[in-house]
């Protein structure tokens, strides 16, 4: 039925003259369109925006009736206030102490403000915001840069925190507020210009600046990958902020020629991104990312669509589903627990409407139902989706088909990534998830051959995620940082060595067998030569909602006793040859002849990890009471 299912879709590509190259080939946008067909298709006007113009005051009734009160409450909350000054001290605290967060609140408060005024006027047309806008629109022109104290030092010449003068950084935050000051100059155009047109044309001049032409004159920006090395990360910055320029582009260039150019380099960029992503779909920086990821490909994609007339679309092609159903698949249940390999929450599930609107273009029923299950799971929902305008009015647009959506999770029993291998089972009241790849994945944590396991939607084996980012956190400082370090995750320290960072350690002969439901790997390529592995296959089995874990290991010399570990979220108790779990409805069993177990309580002092796991949580320890060359371990968890 599969075979039958894909050659109708190869059939239908033909007829509509859409010749994909197969999954695993590269550049899906640039090596299917030339540069003179987004010349033919591309819009020469704003007639391909989905939305109505602002004075179409039925049009604008209509789109947000369901949310009308809501959108006119959150303006209101900002009719007096006072636009808050990021100071210089701000910019230079991340030098000081590796704080971001002193910059970015203040930042981050003026931009929301200011969203939600913009979202007020629209919905009710009436200019009782129009002031406020014009003063938060204002602030962001005069403002020295948009972009982050964290991100500068990347893209200035001078290293520092503070901005340089002349230099315009795009980063994540410049394109964002490029995007919004985009829309804003859109919508509200010929209000502004009622009262002043020197307020549009500060506007259309900044996001010239400040976005579009930094991005036209420069290749070497690391984001934009136009100049890729072997083994090169790239992630979902180039979504990200592809998504952001190519907005700017179609609102306010008025160059064809340029915005042509420009369009163009975008497509030839984002084709980057598609073609590091593994065929299989798998975000590799976890769910917490996929937002920023797989769903700004698809902002950006959806853009590229309108902006064509549907002409330029690669909804259809099997790597961009598949991307789009990782975060369906990765969803645990309960208390919104994910799979939350790499910098990732263990807690999340995504923005149900980008979800729900992704699953639609690419006919995925699995994506829309999940979206409205996640809905149900909550007591209410925000539509103003941060400082992203583009997905708040594409859920306005979306809302009456997403409404009509049956809920549900999705029901497969397991899910193998081959490329990425990441596996998920689900038995019973059981979700197992383990990883192989390597370490130099985006947002990497030293994690090769790890799993977590979750019973009746609660975490008992986990990976404990990342802490609030600091400027440690993405410095040659990064592995001193616990959660990063496989120490912390559910694996052993060989010969008193833990896994290294790079891209060289990773795992090896791995595999699935879907028919006895064992996931196997050789886990000694991911630790340093100095651990003297010749081999240490990992195996995981599980079998009527019980996991057993075999290890098996062939030394050079045997130096320091193995130490398997263990991360659990509940106090576990020890009693002999079994650590009990959940009030004893669980319990990891080993043989009390082979290893010495002890309990580490790891305070959680960070807020990011405490607002998930509270307090503490902790490590279970079985170190080997014997040093040997060669041998297994066998542990079960019932």
């Amino acid at each position: 039925m599969e075979m039958i299912k894909h050659g109708i879709i190869i059939l239908l590509l033909n007829i509509f003259g859409l010749h994909f190259t197969q999954a695993g080939d590269v550049d899906l946008l640039t090596k299917n369109y030339t540069i003179d067909d987004v010349q033919q298709y591309l819009a020469t006007g704003n007639g391909w925006v989905a939305y109505p113009d602002y004075s179409d005051r039925t049009g604008w009734k209509q789109l947000t009736a369901p949310f009308y009160d809501q959108l006119l409450k959150e303006g209101d909350k900002y009719l007096d206030y006072t636009w808050q000054v990021v100071k210089a001290t701000d910019y230079l605290e991340y030098e000081r102490s590796g704080s971001r967060v002193i910059m970015e609140k203040p930042l981050n408060e003026n931009i929301k403000a200011l969203t939600g005024l913009v979202m007020a006027e629209l919905a009710e047309g009436k200019g009782q915001y129009l002031d406020q806008i014009i003063n938060g629109s204002w602030y962001v022109t005069e403002i020295s840069t948009w972009s982050l104290s964290a991100h500068l030092p990347a893209f200035q010449s001078s290293k520092r925190t503070l901005p340089q003068q002349g230099t315009h950084v795009f980063d994540l935050m410049a394109g964002d507020l490029g995007s919004l000051m985009s829309w804003i100059y859109y919508f509200l155009q010929p209000e502004f210009d009622k009262v002043n047109p020197a307020i549009s044309e500060r506007i259309k001049l900044n996001v010239q600046e400040r976005v579009i032409e930094p991005y036209l004159s420069r290749n070497d920006m690391w984001w934009q990958a136009l100049d890729v090395d072997e083994g090169q990360l790239v992630n979902n910055w180039n979504p990200w902020c592809n998504f952001n320029v190519l907005t700017a582009l179609l609102l306010v260039e008025d160059d064809t020629g340029k915005k042509l150019q420009g369009v163009y380099k975008t497509m030839t960029s984002v084709d980057q991104f598609i073609n590091y992503v593994k065929a299989d779909g798998a975000c590799e920086e976890g769910p917490s990312y996929w937002g920023h990821a797989a769903g700004k490909l698809y902002d950006y994609l959806k853009l590229l669509s309108y902006a064509t007339n549907n002409k330029v679309s690669i909804f259809e092609h099997p790597i961009v589903k598949n991307m789009g159903e990782y975060i369906s698949q990765s969803y645990i249940g309960g208390d919104r627990w994910v799979v939350n390999f790499a910098d990732a929450s263990a807690k999340g599930g995504g923005d149900p409407l980008l979800i729900f609107r992704y699953g639609e273009d690419v006919h995925s029923t699995e994506m829309m139902q999940f979206a409205k299950y996640l809905t149900e799971q909550r007591s209410s929902f925000n539509v103003i989706e941060g400082r992203d305008a583009f997905r708040t009015l594409e859920n306005f647009l979306c809302y009456p088909a997403f409404q009509k959506q049956q809920a549900q999770l999705p029901q497969n029993t397991y899910k193998w990534y081959p490329e990425t291998e990441f596996l998920y089972l689900k038995d019973k009241n059981t979700f197992f998830a383990a990883k192989g790849g390597y370490n130099n994945e985006s947002h990497n944590h030293n994690d090769i051959g790890s799993f977590i396991l979750y019973k009746e939607g609660k975490p008992l084996f986990i990976d404990a995620g990342v802490g609030t980012y600091t400027k440690k956190t993405f410095s040659s400082e990064r592995y001193d940082i616990w959660t990063m370090q496989s120490g912390y995750h559910n694996l052993p320290q060989i010969n008193g060595y833990d896994q290294r960072f790079g891209a060289s350690y990773k795992s090896k002969d791995v595999s699935f067998d879907q028919k006895k439901r064992v996931f196997k790997l050789d886990i000694a390529t991911a630790y340093p030569v100095e651990a003297q592995i010749k081999r240490w296959v990992r195996s995981y089995e599980m079998k009527e909602g019980t996991l057993f874990i075999h290890d098996n290991f062939n030394l050079k010399q045997a130096d320091s006793p193995n130490i398997v570990h263990f991360m659990v979220a509940e106090k576990p108790v020890i009693s002999k040859g079994r650590i009990s779990l959940g009030n004893g409805e669980h319990a990891l069993t080993f043989d009390v002849n082979e290893f010495e177990a002890s309990i580490d309580n790891i305070e959680q002092d960070d807020p990011r990890l405490r607002n998930v796991w509270g307090q503490y949580l902790y490590r279970i320890n079985l170190k080997a009471k014997n040093m040997q060359r060669k041998g297994s371990y066998t542990f079960t968890i019932k």
